[in-house]
């Protein structure tokens, strides 16, 4: 993307490009500079809302430019383009959900148990507060461009990692006479990020069950199961 994406560094206080278009306003006083990185903020607060109502083909840079106060030049400038503007908030709401999950599973003790669980709670409770924010990175993404599907892909490979590293820890908490492999530690974590995607729609269908709810049933389906793997129980079918 060729124009300014929310996540590029910027002077503190920086204004709005000198000679950027004034901002729709009726006659009165002169209205103070809003700093660029305010004005992109509140560009994006809106974009999101606006993307996860009307889809992305529907959404109109007309709408968004209304809604945020500020006129259709004023938004070209800053993000050059409408996948610019798709871009900037996926990228923001990804870096969201990311932050969210690895600051919850960071601080929330030693045991990696305790901090998958940490992490998969701030991650539904991001996707409840956050519906807009989830519309975005999950419904809608992965059906446009290429680098727009590529930043997805960005995003949820960051994800997968810590997942990853926190499935290996409980691996090795199992001890040497563990079997368990690193193909299968890669196993348990494509199922259990697949299995929070999934419950994500799920959770959209009963808005009365809580993250924390969702969370535990996950966390016993998965860790308890992957212990029990641990201890040397195995299933096989059988056959007559």
């Amino acid at each position: 993307m060729s124009g300014t994406s929310a996540g590029a560094p910027e002077p503190e206080g920086a204004l709005e490009p000198e000679g950027a278009p004034a901002p729709e306003s009726a006659p009165g006083p002169r209205r103070r500079r809003v700093p660029r990185r305010e004005r992109e903020r509140q560009i994006l607060d809106v974009a999101v809302q606006v993307f996860a109502k009307r889809g992305y083909h529907g959404a109109s840079v007309d709408e968004i430019a209304e809604s945020a106060g500020i006129s259709k030049p004023m938004v070209y400038l800053y993000l050059d383009s409408k996948e610019g503007l798709f871009l900037a908030c996926l990228r923001r709401e990804a870096d969201r959900l990311v932050g969210a999950f690895q600051g919850a599973a960071t601080a929330s003790g030693a045991s990696p148990e305790l901090r998958l669980h940490a992490g998969l709670l701030a991650f539904f409770a991001f996707v409840s507060e956050h519906r807009d924010s989830w519309v975005v990175l999950h419904r809608q993404a992965s059906e446009l461009s290429e680098a727009i599907a590529a930043a997805v892909a960005e995003a949820r490979r960051a994800v997968m990692a810590e997942v990853a590293d926190l499935v290996r820890a409980g691996i090795a908490e199992g001890g040497p006479a563990t079997q368990l492999t690193d193909e299968d530690a890669d196993f348990v974590t494509h199922a259990l990020v697949g299995a929070a995607d999934s419950l994500t729609d799920w959770m959209a269908r009963h808005p009365d069950q809580s993250p924390e709810g969702v969370t535990l049933r996950l966390m016993n389906m998965v860790w308890v199961g992957m212990g029990r793997v641990l201890e040397g129980e195995a299933w096989k079918p059988v056959t007559g």
